[in-house]
């Protein structure tokens, strides 16, 4: 899931060096931390959060495929 994120997350942003993405791993649970420098944080969010929410949309349904629980973290460097 994390390339996944990270994928996503490089092709949205103009400073994609500075995308950072860390998993933690609690059973069948995972925690991604999507960091993104501050100019960036609009792209990654969209308007009302429809970009987030597509994401974590997309993360999940890839994440259900293994049984597998995925909570996608958006914040700023």
């Amino acid at each position: 899931m994390k390339d996944l994120v990270e994928f996503v997350a490089k092709s949205l942003v103009a400073k994609s060096d500075e995308v950072e993405v860390i998993e933690k791993q609690n059973g069948n649970e995972s925690i991604i931390s999507l960091k993104v420098a501050k100019e960036d944080m609009g792209k990654v969010i969209g308007k009302k959060g429809k970009i987030a929410k597509a994401l974590r949309t997309v993360v999940n349904a890839a994440a259900s495929r293994n049984n597998q629980k995925v909570i996608v973290d958006i914040v700023d460097k």
